[in-house]
């Protein structure tokens, strides 16, 4: 199967049901939300998939594209899709293991806009979510974009701010930006 992305770019999936990848319609919704701030941006991807999120990047002009998967099977076919689609200037870099395990090391790099979107059904929305806003992975004025389905309910943090959530059908996306300190905070 392929799938297609920005500029008509023709991109491999990873066969069988191993990832389940994000749908056109919102892929293109994100992209018209985010569209006046993906060139020259440092962007993270957290539970790559195929890598169709950074792949649309990469060709809407980010400068940098993490990419954090687990499978085998995937990180080939990001590994290929990026190489395919990255120009000369732009760099990628796809981590191969557990994300919770990951994203520590990532510590001391901040993202303007960071992509997660796991198996709705592995529990990791909280403890990825903590571990974004601890290790301050998130810019200051960037945006994390969370894919998720109808049923799952968005935690509170202190340094995170859910800003709003579109609907898809089934799909939702929730949008985070990094909490603004109030005045009687300081």
């Amino acid at each position: 199967m392929s799938l297609r992305i920005y500029g008509n770019r023709q991109l491999k999936t990873v066969p069988g049901q191993a990832t389940r990848p994000t749908t056109g319609r919102v892929r293109e919704a994100l992209f018209n939300i985010w569209q006046g701030s993906i060139r020259d941006c440092r962007w993270l991807d957290i539970c790559a998939g195929n890598g169709s999120m950074g792949a649309e990047a990469l060709c809407r002009g980010a400068a940098t594209v993490v990419g954090i998967e687990q499978a085998g099977i995937a990180c080939r076919t990001i590994q290929q899709n990026w190489q395919q689609v990255a120009i000369a200037d732009q760099q990628f870099t796809l981590i191969r293991g557990d994300v919770l395990t990951r994203l520590p090391q990532l510590a001391g790099q901040t993202f303007d806009h960071i992509y997660f979107d796991p198996p709705y059904d592995a529990d990791l929305y909280d403890a990825v979510l903590t571990a974004i806003a601890q290790h301050h992975l998130l810019a200051v004025d960037g945006e994390l974009a969370v894919e998720h389905d109808h049923q799952w309910s968005a935690i509170a943090l202190h340094t995170l701010t859910r800003r709003t959530q579109k609907r898809y059908g089934r799909t939702r996306l929730s949008f985070y930006t990094v909490a603004s300190e109030s005045p009687l905070d300081t």
